[in-house]
Formats: structure tokens, sequence, C-alpha cells
């Protein structure tokens, strides 16, 4: 199974053009993929998009035949009277079994004078060679270390909550089916991927992967390359927020999936965004 994340900065490139078709392209030509993560998508934001399609989710579904979208809005609002949303994607031509919006925490900060957006992880429970799989994607806070941590532990809670789940044997009652109270997808196997706006040195980083908490993840890039720094993904061509390259999408994978990472790349060639695609294939055996 072949999946790709990426932060595609409303589809636009460093040259300034708006492209959902680019950005599909640039992802098939990394991979082949079975699923594909999105972070920073727009729906009626003309500002940003200019004269290409409003709606990029749809414009995404229209260029992925084979593949069923879910868009996962962390911003919903009506200023104008006309829907703007703005978040995260998953298109996968694995069959969909389940999915799930998790908004996540922004708490207040005192005095603080910082832009804020919500943000959300929209998560796809999708049916691989070899069983079911959470798929997660997010975009977390950028600007806030404050609410970004937050944020990574309220992804940490939920995913222990998800596995404890899959470990308590609920009861299947023939009366459940066809109602919303019948059997779930729940399942150790998790993927969480995404734009995490933090570095592998971090608190956030620790938070999520701090091998001492209950079901722990794992960065996959350690897994697969664990001799090798991680190849910057941010900032690689484009010094608007920094001088710096860095390091800020990742792949972290459950404890059940370790075993199963085949292999982890990043484009760093392509600019059809500001930041760059990541690749993970995980063997069926």
């Amino acid at each position: 199974m072949k999946l790709v994340t990426w932060n595609t900065q409303w589809c636009k490139g460093l040259d300034g053009l708006v492209s959902p078709q680019r950005i599909v392209d640039a992802a098939r030509k990394l991979a082949d993929f079975d699923v594909l993560c999105l972070q920073e998508i727009a729906v009626n934001y003309p500002s940003l998009t200019g004269d290409s399609p409003l709606d990029q989710s749809h414009a995404i579904a229209s260029l992925l035949p084979g593949f069923e979208v879910v868009f996962g809005a962390a911003i919903d609002e009506r200023p104008t009277g006309i829907p703007q949303q703005f978040g995260t994607l998953i298109a996968s031509r694995l069959p969909i079994l389940q999915v799930q919006k998790l908004m996540l925490p922004s708490p207040c900060e005192t005095g603080a004078s910082h832009p804020w957006m919500p943000r959300v992880c929209t998560v796809c429970t999708i049916a691989a060679p070899w069983g079911p799989v959470r798929v997660m994607t997010t975009h977390l806070e950028y600007h806030s270390p404050y609410q970004r941590l937050a944020q990574a532990k309220a992804l940490r809670h939920w995913h222990e909550q998800s596995c404890a789940q899959a470990l308590n044997d609920q009861p299947t009652l023939s009366d459940t089916a066809g109602t919303p109270y019948q059997t779930k997808p729940h399942t150790l196997d998790a993927i969480l991927c995404g734009d995490f706006n933090f570095e592998s040195d971090s608190d956030e980083y620790h938070c999520l992967t701090d091998p001492t908490k209950a079901h722990a993840m794992s960065d996959s890039w350690t897994i697969a390359q664990s001799d090798q720094p991680h190849p910057p993904t941010f900032r690689l061509f484009d010094d608007t927020y920094g001088p710096d390259a860095v390091s800020c999408d990742f792949i972290f994978v459950s404890e059940s999936l370790s075993s199963r990472v085949q292999a982890v790349a990043v484009d760093t060639l392509t600019q059809a965004s500001d930041h760059q695609p990541v690749l993970i294939t995980l063997r069926a055996m």
C-alpha cells in the first residue's frame, strides 16, 4: 500500500500558479498511490485560488476517478453568505469503511497577538490488503507552540482511545445491523500524517512518539532510514517563512504497522507547493 501526504498551500506553486491538476500530477509522478492525503485545501476563497476552481475538493475528486474523496473542513464559515471552507482531504482507491472528523483544541493564550484558525484531523478507516487501517491527516497550528502541543496531546489521546476500543470486544447484536450501533471497524493499525509545524527535536514530536506511552507511534522515516537525517520538507526553495529548510511533514505509524514499513521517501525536487510531498510504502506481507 502506498500513501502520499502533502501540504499543497491551496495548490499554489512557488511560481504563483494555483493548479489542483499539477498537484495530482506531481503526486502521481512520485508514486502510483493508493491513498492521497492533502492539507490546505480551499473551497470558495477566490483571493487564494484566483482563476482556478473555487472548490478544490471537488476539483481533486474529478481528477481521481476510481477514488473516494473525503474533505474535512477545519474552517466552515459564511461571512458573505457563501460557504468558505479550508481543511484536509483524504482520497482513497481502497474501500473506505468509516469517516471521522476530529476538531483539535486551540486553547486561548492570554495576551497572544498571533493569527489563529481552527484545526482538524480528518480520519478514514480504509480496507488495506491485510485489514482495516485508520488513516489520519492533519495540519497543526503554525504560530503558537502552546496550541500546537495541545493538539499533539489530543491526537495522542485519541489514538490511545481508538486502540483501546479495538482491544475491547464489543457485543455484536443482530438487531443493531443497519443502525448507528452496528459493528465498527476498530483497528490497532494507524497512520498519522500531515504538516505538523514542528521538528523532530520538539516537545510535540516527543509527545506523539514517546515509547513509554501505551500504543506508541513511530516516525516512519526513522524506521525505514534510521541512518539518515530527515530530508527537508519546508522552506527548501522559498525563505518567506524563514531562512533555513526544515522537516515538519511526517508520517507516523502505530506499533502494529512498524514491521510493514518498506520505504519512505521525500520528493525534494517539486516546486508545485511550498512543502514537499512524503511517500510511505507498506508491505502487505
